[in-house]
């Protein structure tokens, strides 16, 4: 039987990117998205077409509700999941830090953190060798931003994604002897519509000369990393941060 990865945030941009790869490596997928039945449907029909399963389900991850729900329906109608890939967030437009409300950190931390909390937790109650599981890696989706800072643009963003990073680390050392390893992905500047969506569509091209790479990456490229830290070939890996920001 094909191994079960969720993936969160996985009807667009680096979760697309990482659900087809997925497939194409006889992962069974689950993509998990927010609002956008239609870009759901084609990812999922795009893997069918080649061969592949997926399914898909709708849940708001930043309610604990919603998340307890998605995991029960994966695990009635597809199986017990091996794999997570935390990669749903969200971003608000650029604004410095003084301007920023309480809705907006609400907001901003809901998904970006609670809801990678949350979907952690469930996951690992259904891969902990402790509680009758068979193991299993969880991948969690930070950003460079953490590194960084982003001033100017989104500190509540880049706070957002240093505490994954946190969570990482710790989470790690408190559950390697249940056989599940945890890392951490930090894209850079990726080729996604999250720039849009902070208010700068043209972000890269702006930013890219800081690049040493001179370039923007490309979703399929974040993908890589987050396959190779899911199977066998990374047994050995965990609480283990790795940027894929094209040096920068």
């Amino acid at each position: 039987m094909n191994k079960i990865i969720l993936i969160t945030g996985g009807s667009q941009g680096i979760g697309a990117a990482t659900a087809r790869l997925a497939a194409k490596r006889n992962y069974t997928v689950c993509i998990n998205y927010h609002k956008n039945d239609d870009a759901a449907n084609s990812v999922v029909k795009e893997i069918e077409n080649d061969g592949g399963h997926a399914f898909a389900f709708k849940a708001d991850i930043s309610k604990e509700a919603e998340v307890l729900r998605l995991f029960k329906q994966i695990d009635h109608q597809i199986g017990r999941i091996s794999g997570l890939v935390n990669n749903a967030g969200i971003i608000l437009q650029q604004e410095r830090f003084i301007n920023m409300t309480e809705e907006r950190l609400q907001k901003t931390f809901a998904t970006n953190v609670f809801g990678s909390f949350l979907c952690a937790r469930e996951a690992i109650k259904r891969m902990s060798t402790k509680l009758g599981g068979a193991g299993g890696s969880i991948v969690n989706l930070s950003s460079i931003a953490a590194r960084l800072g982003a001033p100017f643009e989104y500190i509540d963003y880049a706070a957002a994604k240093g505490a994954i990073d946190t969570m990482t680390i710790g989470l790690a050392k408190e559950i390697a002897d249940e056989n599940i390893r945890v890392n951490v992905v930090r894209p850079g500047l990726i080729h996604t519509d999250i720039h849009a969506k902070a208010g700068e569509p043209g972000r890269i091209e702006r930013v890219k000369s800081l690049i040493p790479l001179k370039r923007g990456g490309q979703p399929e490229e974040v993908a890589n990393m987050i396959l190779w830290l899911l199977s066998d070939e990374a047994s050995y890996v965990t609480g283990s941060i790795f940027d894929v920001t094209g040096g920068r």
